[in-house]
């Protein structure tokens, strides 16, 4: 069966636009012409794809069916012709990409700047959410990459170690707590103290978690006192003496250096995160898509154990 790609076109425009009318002005084509269009992609599929009543055009339960392979199919389309344009042309373009606070705060930037000074003509659209919207992001294909603190188990998601970062207790810097500096942070103390803890979903907060169950602490004896979004609010919120946090080492690198905040290892526990570069198993990169993929896989290989 042989399906134009004029039909799938005008199929999706007037899903999309509801009316035949709106689609033909999308196309620049005639009504005429997309009623056309749908009527022989109909006969070929032997099926109606459209319901049409007096008021409203929507797709049947097999035009739905339809509608999700058509766009998947223009898309590599529009894909593949970009493609072609810019391996013709110089690396140009946009790449969307979506991150954890962690990368996104800490990592992104540099990694940004080296590759954009090999390629000055590439933009970025850089969003900064928790690793499992981070995930979903990629899953739904509205980013082209990702970058989690997490593996979160999507099957359309597949992930890339990148580096590692390690893990600390952070604290307010005050005589209570520069006491320990000599003796070592009390593993029983951590369930004695405020917690200041990312939101669910975060891969600092999963990574916390499974520290603690390393330190042989149940989370739930853990005195969650605040949730909260970003790794900057944890800081300035243990810094003002609310409680105490596990939080990346480059993330408290800063405050530290400022005597804000006191950090404590725990050289007994294997304290080091993984960083994962993310994409949709099934989708084409774009050609700068791919090389930045590829430039930030490649950053830190032949480092061993390389934290941000």
């Amino acid at each position: 069966m042989d399906i134009d790609m004029k039909e799938l076109e005008a199929f999706v425009a007037v899903v999309d636009q509801g009316s035949f009318s709106r689609a033909a002005k999308t196309l620049y084509l005639t009504q005429p012409t997309v009623s056309t269009h749908i009527a022989t992609l109909e006969r070929k599929l032997g099926i109606k794809l459209l319901v049409r009543t007096t008021k409203e055009i929507y797709p049947s339960d097999a035009g739905n069916l339809l509608y999700g392979y058509a766009k998947e199919i223009l898309r590599l389309r529009s894909g593949a012709v970009q493609a072609l344009h810019t391996f013709s042309h110089e690396m140009q373009g946009a790449i969307t990409v979506a991150a954890s606070t962690i990368p996104g705060q800490y990592f992104l930037p540099k990694l940004i700047q080296g590759f954009r000074a090999d390629y000055p003509d590439v933009s970025f659209s850089l969003q900064v959410m928790d690793s499992t919207e981070v995930a979903n992001q990629v899953a739904a294909r509205k980013a082209e990459i990702g970058f989690t603190g997490a593996v979160i188990n999507l099957p359309k998601c597949v992930y890339q170690p990148l580096a590692e970062d390690r893990l600390v207790v952070v604290t307010p810097n005050t005589p209570k707590y520069r006491v320990y500096q000599s003796t070592g942070f009390p593993t029983r103390q951590l369930t004695r103290e405020p917690f200041i803890s990312r939101e669910p979903g975060s891969g600092t907060r999963l990574e916390t978690e499974s520290f603690l169950r390393e330190m042989g602490v149940d989370a739930k004896e853990i005195r969650i006192a605040v949730e909260v979004r970003s790794t900057e609010s944890i800081k300035q919120m243990v810094s003002e003496g609310l409680g105490i946090a596990v939080i990346s080492q480059s993330a408290c690198e800063d405050y530290c250096q400022f005597k804000k905040l006191l950090s404590f290892n725990f050289d007994s526990v294997k304290l080091r995160r993984k960083l994962y570069l993310v994409r949709h198993k099934n989708s084409i990169l774009s050609p700068v898509a791919q090389a930045f993929y590829d430039y930030a896989a490649g950053f830190y290989s032949g480092k061993g154990k390389s934290s941000i």
